[in-house]
């Protein structure tokens, strides 16, 4: 019978715990691809001080994207000190930072480069620059009522529009259901778009902004921004 040399018992078992720490399913928090790296930058937009909102959707659309936001949200509990699951949760939590800090507008990083938990680096980030407050709301507010078309294209207005609708929504306390009211609210504020969008354009929809409003039931926002488009 051959006798294992200490040197090769050894490098077996160190392969052995590797496999055992790295080796997770795809639906797995703990799970990472090869193209995954401390340097990816998963977000175009970098965070500054005055777009919070555009950067939060954007970067947790990312991390759910990559099956890492639970390391945010605190989903993904550190293991137990000395379990099997410890090293995979400290390499992905160190990862979500990389990336989160990756995202930051460069006169951010001082203030963002010492977190050792992701958890703590977004909530510090939500409560130095949510502005989900009264007077931004009022704020947001008053430009959706003043925005017109004016020079702007119909995409350019749409888009602004739009961008300023998403925002609102960020700050909306209405809590999340399912029920049938949940979906009337719905189709109401759908509703308020598209008469928002209508009353802001140029004299020369007129035409086609009549015969939308004469349809029974009213189109989708969407629909009615590319029956416009085509007049343009």
């Amino acid at each position: 019978m051959t006798e294992e040399s200490p040197l090769n018992s050894s490098t077996s078992k160190t392969s052995q715990s590797n496999m055992t720490q790295t080796n997770f399913d795809v639906s797995s928090p703990y799970a990472l691809r090869a193209s995954d790296n401390p340097g990816t930058t998963l977000v175009t937009c970098l965070l500054k001080e005055d777009n919070y909102p555009t950067w939060r959707r954007a970067m947790t659309n990312a991390l759910q994207a990559k099956n890492k936001f639970g390391f945010v949200d605190g989903s993904v509990k550190r293991p137990s000190p000395g379990s099997i699951e410890e090293p995979a949760w400290i390499k992905c939590n160190s990862m979500v930072i990389s990336w989160i800090f990756n995202s930051l507008h460069p006169t951010l990083h001082n203030s963002a480069a010492y977190f050792i938990m992701t958890q703590e680096m977004w909530k510090d980030l939500e409560e130095r620059f949510s502005q989900d407050n009264a007077p931004r709301n009022y704020q947001m507010k008053t430009e959706m009522v003043n925005t017109l078309q004016q020079g702007m294209s119909v995409l350019a207005y749409y888009t602004k529009l739009k961008g300023i609708w998403d925002e609102l929504n960020t700050y909306s306390q209405i809590p999340m259901c399912t029920c049938g009211s949940a979906q009337a609210f719905a189709v109401e504020r759908e509703k308020e778009k598209v008469h928002q969008f209508l009353m802001g354009l140029n004299e020369k929809y007129n035409t086609v902004r009549s015969q939308i409003l004469n349809i029974e039931p009213l189109l989708s926002l969407s629909r009615v921004y590319g029956l416009v488009a085509q007049e343009e």
